[in-house]
């Protein structure tokens, strides 16, 4: 089977990618500052020691690797936007040219596929209303969507014979990552309307982490031709904090207030046609359930052991 080195692949994103990866059969390389546990993935994993030092050779690290899944960012601790603090030069620094040293070591060990996690705020301020597709020209607004949009250009810019890069442009993630995954983002909102505390309202785009995962595989599956070069929307659903905690409450009982109804009328929606042509299938409101009902055992669990 391929082997598949994926950077980042003990983050949170990286770790739905990594064991999608593994479950598909493919032998991963799992690429960060230090080993995970045993246990984090649904396999065992071999693991390299690497960064994003731009002035660095890690060429070792893609010894007989067939594809790179660059999930690796670095920014301040769960934050994305505004992620680099007080060092913009040096989060530019890390982010674009630490990318693009590895992914042109990799390129040069023969490494045939890379596949770059870009973000929706590569699109930034667009008229309201306006769906978002791969063909519009981006305006990022912030220097987390300048810096992806900055990696994507430079990555599809070494396309050629025997070397097909692409980039998925995802959205908000959600989903458990695992029994043992770091805390989610929704956790805290639940445990705040549980206990009583007012919920601001709020909406957005939304993809479970193994739709991401799914992402990956099918575009490393893909063929050359259909995806070297390429950029690719992975979003699945609008999520309003007033439905996600109606489905709370359904399963809880609890009755407290719950946050008004967003307006979602000119929100800018992903298309995603692109990559569902490839054949892929996102989990939609079932997903959506599915998590809800895991986040609730596992607050209750908490819950339970305190």
């Amino acid at each position: 089977m391929p082997t598949t080195l994926v950077s980042g692949g003990a983050g949170y994103v990286g770790r739905f990618i990594v064991n999608v990866l593994l479950e598909r059969g493919y032998d991963v390389v799992v690429m960060g500052r230090r080993a995970p546990p045993p246990g984090t993935f649904v396999a065992p994993v071999k693991f390299v020691e690497g960064s994003l030092d731009p002035d660095r050779d890690q060429s070792a690290a893609f010894a007989g690797v067939d594809s790179f899944v660059h999930a690796a960012f670095d920014h301040l601790p769960g934050r994305y936007r505004g992620g680099e603090g007080d060092d913009p030069a040096g989060f530019r620094l890390r982010n674009v040219d630490g990318s693009m040293a590895l992914f042109e070591q990799a390129r040069a060990a023969g490494v045939r596929r890379a596949v770059f996690l870009s973000s929706r705020a590569v699109y930034g301020t667009q008229p309201p209303g306006t769906q978002l597709n791969e063909a519009m020209r981006p305006h990022p607004d912030t220097l987390y969507g300048e810096v992806k949009l900055a990696v994507e250009r430079r990555l599809h810019a070494m396309a050629g014979e025997g070397f097909a890069p692409s980039s998925l442009r995802v959205t908000g993630v959600y989903g458990l990552a695992g029994r043992d995954s770091p805390e989610d983002k929704w956790t805290p909102l639940l445990r705040d309307w549980l206990a009583g505390r007012p919920v601001e309202p709020r909406a957005g785009s939304e993809v479970h982490g193994e739709d991401v995962g799914a992402a990956v595989a099918v575009v490393l599956d893909a063929s050359f031709d259909a995806v070297s070069g390429q950029v690719f929307n992975v979003s699945d659903l609008m999520v309003d904090r007033c439905d996600l905690l109606v489905m709370v409450q359904q399963a809880t009982g609890c009755s407290n207030p719950l946050p008004p109804a967003s307006d979602t009328s000119r929100f800018n929606v992903m298309t995603t046609e692109k990559i569902t042509s490839l054949g892929w299938k996102p989990g939609g409101a079932r997903s959506l359930r599915e998590t809800v009902r895991d986040l609730v055992d596992r607050l209750h669990a908490g819950a339970a052991v305190r």
